[in-house]
């Protein structure tokens, strides 16, 4: 069936984060007041480089793409999740993708949750909740896309159910194997901590053809540490 990419949403329910370069001193100074001059100063360069990462980061991306982010793209258990959706996911349209992501971001923050919770329980997200778990902190959050760009499996609960208007998904699986995408570090007012997503295609390993994409938040001070 030929990929379908849906135009971006105008009106987008995104997390509430503010961009690193704009936090206050008052929210660094909770982290540890060096630790946030530290941090601000790297993300305060970000915007005035090229391209990727900061280079005080990119050892430890390096890390995490040679350990945790290979571990989970290759698990047998989201790889087999990701086919099983692909295929119950063959015939939806357009318009049945963009009501499902509907119903889901009108279900965050509710009491009822059906379309989010039938992801939540499944046994994707519990492999991603575990290495996450595992991580000392290092996973801020954890989920993996179908072909389609629609969630399979997740750590902690997304803000909307279709990724596939996003570089996190247009710069992964669209590319294929080999195919990176890093995102910008920003300040996650929740956590209060700097955070960067790495994202990556997920590959079959019969077909070698991508059948899905990973993306992996990071605490950016324990990745500087790695």
């Amino acid at each position: 069936m030929p990929r379908t990419v849906i135009p971006p949403r105008s009106h987008r329910r995104v997390p509430a984060r503010t961009a690193a370069v704009r936090a206050p001193l008052p929210l660094m100074m909770k982290a540890g007041l060096a630790a946030g001059i530290a941090l601000a100063a790297l993300c305060l360069a970000l915007p005035v480089r090229a391209e990727g990462p900061p280079p005080e980061l990119e050892a430890g991306l390096a890390k995490v793409d040679a350990g945790l982010m290979h571990q989970l793209t290759t698990d047998p258990g989201i790889i087999a999740a990701i086919r099983a959706q692909n295929t119950a996911n063959a015939g939806l349209t357009e318009a049945d993708i963009l009501a499902r992501d509907k119903a889901w971001r009108a279900e965050v923050g509710t009491a009822s949750t059906p379309t989010i919770s039938a992801v939540a329980a499944n046994p994707a997200s519990a492999i991603l909740h575990k290495a996450k778990e595992g991580s000392e902190g290092l996973i801020t959050e954890a989920f993996v896309m179908d072909n389609r760009g629609l969630n399979v499996g997740m750590s902690d609960t997304t803000s909307d159910y279709w990724q596939g208007d996003e570089p996190k998904w247009q710069e992964t699986f669209l590319k294929g194997p080999g195919a990176r995408h890093v995102s910008d570090v920003d300040f996650d007012d929740s956590s209060q901590t700097y955070i960067i997503q790495l994202s990556e295609p997920v590959i079959d390993p019969d077909s070698g053809k991508p059948i899905g994409a990973l993306t992996l938040g990071l605490d950016a001070e324990a990745l500087g540490n790695l």
